[in-house]
Formats: C-alpha cells, sequence, structure tokens
C-alpha cells in the first residue's frame, strides 16, 4: 500500500544527479519519493509540507549547503539524514567530522553512471540504506551525560563505591567487542560518551562505513567522548581506556600473544571489515572474558560472531531497535542475544558487568 511506503525527500542542486537519485528510488515499491529541493532553503520547506522518514542532501549547495540544513532540521525537526555527496571520501575528513557532528546518521557517494554493474551496486545499497534509516528514531542533538569517573560512583550506578582502576584486575570481562551497520555512527557515538574517561577496558569497533568515513568518524568520536579513539594498528596491544577501530579495507583480528593483525577478505565474504571475523578472535582468545555487543544494521554480519562469544561463555548484548530484521534478527534466531537493550541502556550495562568477578578463562 502507498501509504506504508518510506517517505524520501531528495534535496540536490544537480539536476542530472536528482534524475539519477529519483530513478534510483523509484525503482522501489517501499520506497517513495514525495518531494526534491534544490537547495537546504527549498528543502526546509518541502520537509515540513512532507514530513519524510529520511531525508537526502547533497553537501555543496548554493542558498545553504547540506550542513546548515542539517543542523536546522536537527534543531527544529529531527529525522534521519542521509548524505549524498562527492565530498565524503578519504581526503574530506572535516566535511565526515563536521556532519556527523551536526547529526547525520551516514554518508553515500554520488552515484555516476559510467558502469551499469556499479550503478546496479549503489541502487541496491542506497535503498537498503534508505530502509534501515527509515526505522531509526533520532533525537534533537544533545549531549548524553557521561558516567562519573573513577571512584565516585554511586551504589545505584555500579552497586558499590569502587575505583574502576581497580576493577579491571577482577572483572569477569576484560575486552568488548562493538559491531554496526547503517544508521549505527550516531548510536556509537551515545554509547561511548556515556562512558568515563578512566573506563578499565579496551573496546574493539567494527563498522561497515563507506570509504574515507573512518578518518572522519574517528576524529569525531575523538572530540566527543571522554575515551581515546583510534584505528587499530598492527602488533598494537589494547589498552584500557582506549576505542579501537577495524581499518578500512582488512580485518582486525588478535594473534595468540593478543596484539592486533590484519587479514584480507577471503572469496565469498560479503563484509571486510566484518564484525563477525573480530567478534570469533577476540572470543578465541578471551573466552568467557569477552562482552560483544551488536547495534541495528543491514545484512547478518556479527551475528555468528556474537553466538561464538555466547558459546565461549562470554556477555552478549544486541540493540533493542530494528530486531525485525537485519543482524539482530539474524543473532537472535541463533540464539546468540542474552541481553535486548535500548541504545541509552548499554553504557550503563557495561558498567555494571565490571563489577562480575573473574573466575578465570
Amino acid at each position: 500500500m502507498h501509504s506504508l511506503k518510506k517517505k524520501v525527500v531528495l534535496i540536490e542542486d544537480s539536476p542530472i544527479a536528482l534524475e539519477i537519485l529519483q530513478r534510483m528510488l523509484n525503482s522501489s515499491p517501499e520506497i517513495d519519493v514525495v518531494g526534491t529541493a534544490r537547495n537546504g532553503e527549498e528543502g526546509l520547506e518541502v520537509i515540513i509540507k512532507t514530513q519524510p522518514d529520511v531525508i537526502c542532501t547533497d553537501l555543496l549547495m548554493e542558498n545553504m549547503d547540506g550542513l546548515e540544513l542539517t543542523r536546522r532540521v536537527m534543531a527544529e525537526n529531527p529525522r534521519p539524514i542521509l548524505v549524498i555527496s562527492n565530498y565524503v571520501q578519504k581526503t574530506d575528513i572535516d566535511n565526515v567530522f563536521r556532519l556527523l557532528q551536526a547529526g547525520v546518521v551516514d554518508v553515500f557517494p554520488k552515484p555516476a553512471t559510467n558502469s551499469p554493474t556499479d550503478y546496479e551496486k549503489l541502487k541496491a545499497a542506497l535503498i537498503a540504506k534508505i530502509k534501515v534509516l527509515s526505522h531509526m528514531k533520532v533525537m534533537s542533538k544533545r549531549q548524553y551525560k557521561p558516567l562519573p569517573d573513577s571512584g565516585e560512583l554511586t551504589t545505584s550506578e555500579l552497586g558499590l563505591k569502587t575505583n574502576l582502576s581497580k576493577l579491571m584486575a577482577t572483572s569477569r570481562v576484560q575486552m568488548i567487542g562493538l559491531g554496526g551497520s547503517t544508521g549505527s555512527l550516531q548510536t556509537i557515538q551515545k554509547i561511548l560518551n556515556q562512558l568515563p574517561s578512566d573506563f578499565p577496558l579496551p573496546v574493539i569497533c567494527v563498522l561497515h562505513v563507506g570509504e574515507g568515513v573512518l578518518s572522519g568518524l574517528v576524529k569525531w568520536l575523538s572530540s566527543e567522548c571522554a575515551l581515546r579513539v583510534k584505528v587499530a594498528e598492527v602488533m598494537e596491544f589494547p589498552s584500557p581506556g582506549t576505542v579501537y577501530f577495524a581499518p578500512e579495507k582488512n580485518h582486525l583480528e588478535l594473534d595468540s600473544q593478543g596484539a592486533f593483525i590484519y587479514s584480507r577478505t577471503i572469496r565469498g565474504e560479503k563484509y571486510c571489515p566484518s564484525i563477525t571475523v573480530t567478534f570469533k578472535s577476540v572470543a578465541n582468545y578471551y573466552g568467557r572474558a569477552t562482552a560483544g555487543v551488536l547495534l541495528s544494521g543491514i545484512g547478518n554480519d556479527g551475528a555468528a560472531g556474537l553466538q561464538t562469544i555466547s558459546a565461549a561463555g562470554g556477555i552478549t548484548i544486541a540493540q533493542n531497535e530494528n530486531i525485525m530484521f537485519g543482524m539482530v534478527k539474524e543473532a537472535i534466531s541463533l540464539n546468540a542475544v542474552q541481553n535486548l537493550l535500548s541504545i541509552e541502556d548499554i553504557a550503563p550495562f557495561l558498567m555494571g558487568i565490571l563489577c562480575e568477578k573473574s573466575g578465570g578463562f
């Protein structure tokens, strides 16, 4: 039925690009392009009139660009925004940084028409992204209050007053794995931003992001979170209070000594970096001392990895949004999810498991 279609507004100053995007989205029976605009000013009017589920906008436009549009929308009428632009590539770190800071949920390269094969791949990827983003709940930009540092935790927050640095030595959990896909960029920020600067465990993150997005993402998270954020380096050992991201186009694993190594995709693998590859490697090394967190996203990556963590005696968590499809649904079908939590509850839960005492692994 028409009413069940996901409503999309396209904001693009290039007539050719706009036509291509409309043709792509109109090919899906589940998407309805309810309005178009040539710049941010026109876009705001169309958004107010149509109340779309997802906004797709270019970045560089006259009479209000995509960045200012995002700021206005997230302040006045929050909804998922996907920036489709040629200026969100590897060399555009600052653009990606500012867009994420403003509240953009994802970025996507502007489609070209040179190759029919590439066109079909881009079309499928764009439609899949919009379907996921249409289910996202977004709020006006605000800071999540970080949980308190060191020994000032209340009994309601941890169950006892203690020093976080001492908890790592006695805590059952020694490593946290975090995996996400489309729409997870803002979600990860909300989780990490609630963890205090002296959080005593390392966190390994694997995300499915477009090429060139990772550097801007790391810069943005570094500015938003109390924890140290970086891309994991080969032969580096995980340190407490640090968030490590898998590099682009490589899997991130741990060697027999617990140091980071990169590995390349093999024939038939769909995702690189893969959440499942990392989760399995972490579970293999840390066993029951592993906690795995799987966020909502397209596909099934991470589900088998979460199952491995659970089978090893570790703790598994999944985001309770969009559980009827994608990665979390697959993980549930594998009986891999022990705890189904909201975004707001994941960080407090991670703080809470620090109190679970080690029994060896």
